[in-house]
């Protein structure tokens, strides 16, 4: 009796903490959102700093109008899945690679692959910088994908995730003549689909908000994502910063992150569940 009270206890501390904790990380975001609906003639030191005296959308209608995020978004999104489309091949490969195949040195290089997890993306920037001028891309949309079509952290996911498979699967596929292509396909990929959704959300997200190399190898608007065009709503007054406006932009910035996942968190959870990755 007394273990099953302190086992209840414990679950509703556990659970209290848990809200508490997601309330904080909530607290960012909604501060964001009060702060775009604010009146932008409203200075903050008048009322409460999130509250003005009415919520209005004209922040929202004027960030639209400093920046083209018709074309910024469209930017985003091309750079976004073509980035994840060759992620999701070379991954797959290098996955079943380091996950069933035999060959001399897998672990030492498995490790030199890993190793790309500690090393910082600004320590590239040069050599990246310096082979997308000698390759004539500069300011062009396939100059932001090139660094990122290879992936440790989605090679090390997918092989963890076809270590899960059963071998007798594959055994029984090569007797009936399937080949490495057709294992992949009606198998391995199949079965650890919610691995590669959780990637999936990782990369997205991650290459989504990536402002530092879009800014370096693009000039054109047109060739700029919405992250760098967000930077343009800094420039766009001359009597201050405009927080609400500001603000605003952001929330048009991350919105599409925040849909994504509240749809597919489920499948992001589970992956790693499944993966053995904590």
């Amino acid at each position: 009796m007394m273990s099953r009270e302190r086992y209840t206890l414990g679950t509703i501390v556990y659970d209290c903490l848990t809200v508490l904790l997601a309330l904080i990380w909530l607290v960012p975001l909604v501060a964001a959102i009060l702060m775009s609906l604010r009146p932008a003639n409203e200075p903050l030191t008048q009322g409460n700093i999130f509250f003005g005296s009415h919520l209005t959308t004209s922040n929202y209608m004027a960030a639209w109008d400093v920046v083209s995020w018709h074309v910024h978004y469209l930017t985003s999104i091309i750079v976004v899945v073509g980035i994840l489309v060759v992620q999701v091949i070379t991954i797959t490969l290098a996955g079943y690679a380091f996950a069933r195949m035999k060959f001399a040195g897998k672990n030492i290089l498995l490790a030199v692959v890993l190793l790309q997890l500690m090393i910082p993306t600004g320590v590239l920037l040069v050599q990246n910088f310096a082979t997308i001028r000698r390759l004539g891309l500069f300011d062009t949309r396939i100059a932001m994908m090139i660094p990122y079509w290879g992936s440790a952290f989605g090679t090390l996911l997918i092989r963890q995730a076809f270590l899960g498979v059963p071998y007798e699967l594959e055994e029984a596929a090569r007797i009936d003549g399937a080949n490495v292509i057709q294992l992949l396909r009606h198998i391995y990929v199949p079965v650890s689909f919610p691995a590669y959704v959780a990637f999936s959300l990782v990369s997205i997200s991650s290459h989504w908000n990536e402002f530092f190399w879009p800014f370096i190898v693009t000039r054109s608007e047109w060739n700029r994502p919405v992250t760098v065009g967000l930077n343009l709503l800094l420039n766009a007054s001359d009597v201050g910063a405009l927080y609400g406006q500001q603000m605003a932009g952001t929330v048009l910035v991350i919105a599409p992150l925040v849909i994504l996942f509240a749809f597919f968190q489920r499948q992001f959870i589970e992956s790693y569940s499944r993966s053995g990755l904590r």
